[in-house]
């Protein structure tokens, strides 16, 4: 391995998979597979069904859109990559290419977060303010909450690479990890690492912190004034339109918390959980956050079959 950063264009890091289930990797990889086939048929449906049906066009939806679609970034920056090593033991990977796949990985999960939040103040509107709804949240807006999105994701995420770029790798070259996750990368540095472990405590607080602090405030309103609603069938009614997006706020933020506090205080987990841990977090958000809305919203639900069935009989 390099010694600096200046001759790192030229080396490489070794992902080692999963460390004490080497055997066992081909195994492991099969459902994680079948979960990625699903998760690319699943969000790749909803997209393009809201992309055709015109009645679809409003900010929910879009808002969705742009969930799967960073979702689907995510995953498909790491999974691919991950199956090389379990199925063809291809476990090189060169510097740069790691750090492009550590950009995708952790900004589209700052985007992902940002979206959520999006989602929270959608509802918030449609349920509390409803008769603003269509003023409030025009196309213009949600089309500058996506660049938003995408800027904020990209903004912070964008200096990891300069902090892993400027250390010295004079050691191992080993990455204990399926992916090139950004404390997997620096742990390998012989170099004092504290800048990159506060400027990415930061990054995560700055991001999950305000996103759940906002979404919880939003829910608190939200909750009170289904309450307060006079009949029972209309709180049922608008409740369960908040069904999905309590679902997908879980999803993106459970997984996750359990990954980052396993990577940063888990010394006495063992790696591979940790790494298991890591890899639902990438897998399983991306592939029941099209499938929650499918099963929850009934006009997707219609249109994905719709769009299925013209496929069938053309």
């Amino acid at each position: 391995m390099a010694s600096g950063g200046d001759n790192l264009s030229s080396s490489y890091f070794i992902l080692i998979g999963i460390p004490g289930l080497e055997d066992v990797q081909v195994w492991i990889s099969l459902p994680i597979f079948f979960m990625y086939l699903i998760t690319l048929l699943a969000n790749i449906s909803v997209l393009l069904t809201i992309k055709k049906e015109q009645s679809l066009h409003q900010p929910m939806y879009l808002f969705l859109s742009m969930l799967l679609l960073s979702d689907l970034v995510q995953s498909s920056a790491a999974l691919p990559k991950m199956l090389l090593i379990f199925w063809f033991n291809l476990r090189e990977i060169f510097f740069e290419g790691c750090l492009v796949q550590m950009f995708f990985i952790h900004s589209s999960a700052i985007m992902s977060s940002t979206v959520v939040l999006a989602m929270a103040f959608d509802r918030y509107v449609a349920i509390c303010q409803p008769l603003r709804y269509s003023t409030v949240l025009t196309n213009p807006l949600v089309a500058k909450i996506g660049v938003l999105a995408v800027m904020r994701g990209t903004l912070l995420i964008f200096p990891l690479s300069f902090l892993v770029k400027r250390l010295p790798f004079c050691r191992s070259h080993v990455i204990n990890h399926t992916f090139c996750e950004h404390m997997a990368v620096a742990k390998l540095s012989c170099a004092n690492i504290r800048v990159n472990v506060v400027y990415g405590l930061a990054v995560a607080l700055l991001v999950v912190g305000v996103d759940v602090m906002c979404i919880t405030v939003s829910y608190v309103i939200i909750v009170t004034a289904v309450f307060n609603l006079p009949s029972r069938e209309a709180r049922h009614k608008v409740g369960s339109t908040c069904v999905s997006h309590v679902c997908v706020i879980l999803l993106s933020y459970v997984p996750a918390l359990f990954s980052s506090v396993t990577q940063r205080y888990g010394g006495h987990t063992a790696s591979s959980t940790q790494i298991i841990l890591s890899i639902l977090y990438l897998i399983i958000p991306p592939m029941l956050n099209p499938i929650i809305y499918g099963i929850r919203t009934k006009e997707i639900q219609k249109n994905v079959l719709k769009l299925y069935c013209l496929q069938k009989f053309r």
